[in-house]
């Protein structure tokens, strides 16, 4: 995972939504997508309606982070 994309994960384990990382990290809600959308694919999150990925990929980055 590139280091924008650890950001932009460190950001969502806060609770913020994809505007306030975008004004955070000072780029576009765009860019902030893009990265999100890397950060599902990187940890092999497809859309499931069972769970929210967003928190899903906290958690499965902090467990590799861990390993």
């Amino acid at each position: 995972m590139s280091p924008r994309e650890r950001d932009v994960l460190a950001l969502m384990a806060e609770g913020l939504g994809n505007g306030a990382i975008a004004e955070r990290l000072v780029v576009t809600e765009g860019a902030v997508h893009k990265h999100i959308r890397s950060i599902f694919a990187k940890l092999d999150l497809p859309p499931d309606d069972r769970a929210d990925r967003r928190v899903t990929a906290v958690l499965r980055y902090l467990e590799r982070e861990r390993s």
